[in-house]
C-alpha cells in the first residue's frame, strides 16, 4: 500500500512538473518567438542568426523559471547552479539548435512550405499583416518546430538535467 501511494505521489509530481513545464515553456515560447520574429522581421537578420540569438535568450530563461518553478531543488538536494545551467544550455542545444535548425532547412529549404501557405499570406494581408511566402514560411516552420522540440525539451530536463544525483539520494536517505 505504502509503494501505491508512492507512485500515485509520483505520478501526481510529474503531471504536476509537465504542467508547470507547460507553462513555463508557453512563456518561453512567446519570448523566442518575439526575438525571433524582431530580428528577422524588423531587423533584417538571417533566420539563423534569429534562430541563435532567441535560443541564448529563451534558454537563460528557461534555467531561470524552471529552476524556479518546475524543478525545483528540495531542502536534501545539492544542485550547483552553474552545473544546471550548462546541462540547461546542453539539452536546449540538441532540440533548440541542432533539430530546429534541421527542420528549419527542411521546411524551408527542401520541403519550400512556403508553395503550401499561400492561404496563410492572404490571410495575414486581411488584418494588415503583409508577408511574402517566404517570410511566412519563415514564421511557420518555427511554430511547426514547437511540435516537435517542446516534448523532447520536457524529457532531455526532466530525466538529465535536472535529476537528482546519487549524493542527493543518498543524503535523503540517510
Amino acid at each position: 500500500m505504502n509503494r501505491q501511494n508512492t507512485n500515485s505521489e509520483n505520478k501526481g509530481k510529474g503531471l504536476n512538473q509537465l504542467i508547470r513545464f507547460g507553462m513555463v515553456g508557453l512563456f518561453n515560447t512567446f519570448l523566442s518567438m518575439a526575438i525571433y520574429n524582431l530580428l528577422y522581421h524588423l531587423f533584417g537578420t538571417s533566420y539563423h542568426f534569429a534562430n541563435v540569438m532567441q535560443f541564448i535568450i529563451s534558454v537563460f530563461s528557461a534555467y531561470l523559471l524552471q529552476s524556479t518553478f518546475v524543478f525545483q531543488k528540495e531542502e536534501s538536494e545539492k544542485r550547483v547552479w552553474w552545473k544546471v545551467l550548462i546541462k540547461t544550455y546542453v539539452s536546449y542545444a540538441l532540440t533548440g539548435l541542432v533539430l530546429t535548425e534541421i527542420l528549419l532547412t527542411l521546411w524551408i529549404d527542401v520541403i519550400r512550405i512556403e508553395n503550401y501557405i499561400g492561404f496563410l499570406v492572404e490571410l495575414g494581408s486581411r488584418f494588415g499583416v503583409n508577408m511574402t511566402a517566404h517570410d511566412m514560411a519563415v514564421t511557420v516552420a518555427q511554430i511547426i518546430n514547437i511540435f516537435f522540440t517542446v516534448p523532447i525539451n520536457f524529457l532531455l530536463n526532466k530525466k538529465w538535467t535536472y535529476r537528482k544525483g546519487k549524493s542527493t539520494k543518498q543524503i535523503s536517505n540517510e
